[in-house]
């Protein structure tokens, strides 16, 4: 696959970050509400609107850059914030009688799935592993 191409392919999950960050930086009721819950008040406002956003912002910025300059190893760290909210779904589910979020989850496996993949394909290819 072309290099480029790639890139943009491995870009496009950042976009779906970036609008949730901007979502709690301009609409945090909407953002909020997106992924089923509640806007906060208080001390828990503040909480949600900052863990929630910088989660956004930083999956969306190493996508982008990791995108940007085809460095497997930011896209690998994106990949691993989504996996883990996923894995955290499920043990919010199992373990504390929350609903099971199977839409979210499919969402975020889906997007682990495709950031590796990425970061597999962009990454550089070991020149010891050549045979001779």
């Amino acid at each position: 696959m072309n290099q480029k191409v790639l890139q943009i392919v491995a870009a496009i999950p950042g976009l779906l970050m970036l609008n949730n960050a901007i979502g709690f930086i301009a609409n945090p009721e909407g953002a909020a509400a997106s992924l089923g819950m509640p806007l906060l008040e208080g001390m828990a406002l503040s909480t949600q609107i900052g863990d929630l956003g910088a989660f956004f912002l930083c999956s969306a910025s190493f996508i982008f850059y990791g995108a940007y300059k085809s460095n497997p190893t930011l896209l690998s760290a994106a990949a691993s914030m989504l996996g883990f909210a996923a894995i955290m779904r499920l043990v919010a589910w199992g373990f504390h009688g929350a609903d099971l979020a199977t839409v979210f989850i499919t969402v975020e496996v889906v997007i682990t799935v495709w950031l590796v993949v990425c970061a597999y394909l962009l990454a550089p290819k070991s020149l010891g592993s050549e045979t001779e």
